[in-house]
Parts: structure tokens; sequence; C-alpha cells
């Protein structure tokens, strides 16, 4: 697998779901259609937290995102409360941060030296942090499309 591909696709991925955040008032963001269990902004912070718990909680490193934010956002999770501007702009510069500093963590061979394997709700198996990497570009384009399909709602 090649990583700097990988690292592309994501930073595409993020790229297109940044957009989407940019281009809506913050009522749009916080709007949860009939239909829909959550809105853009849980679904753009879902990402970034499934992120770091796949690759980083994972291989048992530190992750750039504090308690509160994995708990809003982590699996299983539902918008809670209607997410400020401050929180909007936390998540805009994490989605840029987090990609960069996943590029340098890779790049050092002695850093993700473990990892839990871990069965992902698609019933495939992660292995170790690399095929981490990989299976998170899917879900990353799989959140991307229901963010897209929120779109046309709000």
């Amino acid at each position: 697998m090649r990583t700097a591909y990988q690292l592309h696709v994501l930073r595409a991925t993020r790229d297109n779901a940044t957009k989407i955040i940019r281009s809506c008032t913050n009522e749009q963001v916080n709007h949860t259609p009939t239909g829909f269990a959550n809105n853009l902004i849980w679904n753009y912070g879902h990402m970034i937290v499934t992120q770091q718990l796949l690759i980083y909680g994972l291989s048992s490193l530190p992750m750039v995102t504090d308690r509160d934010l994995v708990a809003a956002y982590r699996k299983g999770s539902h918008p809670a409360e209607r997410v400020g501007e401050t929180e909007v702009e936390q998540l805009i510069g994490l989605a840029d941060s987090t990609i960069g500093k996943l590029e340098r963590d890779l790049a050092r061979e002695d850093l993700f030296k473990e990892f839990r394997s871990y069965t992902t709700s698609y019933g495939t198996v992660m292995n170790d942090h690399l095929e981490a990497v990989a299976f998170n570009n899917i879900h990353e384009g799989y959140h991307l499309g229901i963010m897209r399909a929120i779109l046309k709602f709000v």
C-alpha cells in the first residue's frame, strides 16, 4: 500500500467535507433533516474523531482530539446540543492538522509499534496501522456521501 496515495485520498475527502461545512450557516450545519440520524457537523466531527481512534487509539498512541470531542462524535453518539461557531472552527482546524500530523507520524519508523486488531462495522479486520489508514479512507468517504445527502435538505 502506498501511504502517499492514502494520504492524498484522505486530504481530498477532508477538503471536500470542509468545503461543505464552510458553505453552510451555523443553523444549517446543526440541522438534522427528517430521516437522518445526524447532521453535517456531527458527520464532520465523527470523521476526525474516528481517524484518531482507529489509527492512534488502536496503536496505543496519544490522540489529538480531547475526551469531550471523542465523546461527542464517536461511533454510536448523536448530536446532543447545538455546536457553536468556536467548535466548528476547531473542527475545521483539526480536519487539516490531523492529516499533517499523520503524514509526519507515518514517516517515523519507530512510532507505530503495536496495534490492537479491530473488526470494523463492515465486518473486516484491521491488523495494523496501515490497514487502519486504508479503512479510515473508506469510512470518511462514506460520511462525505452522507454529508452530501444531508446538504440537499438543509
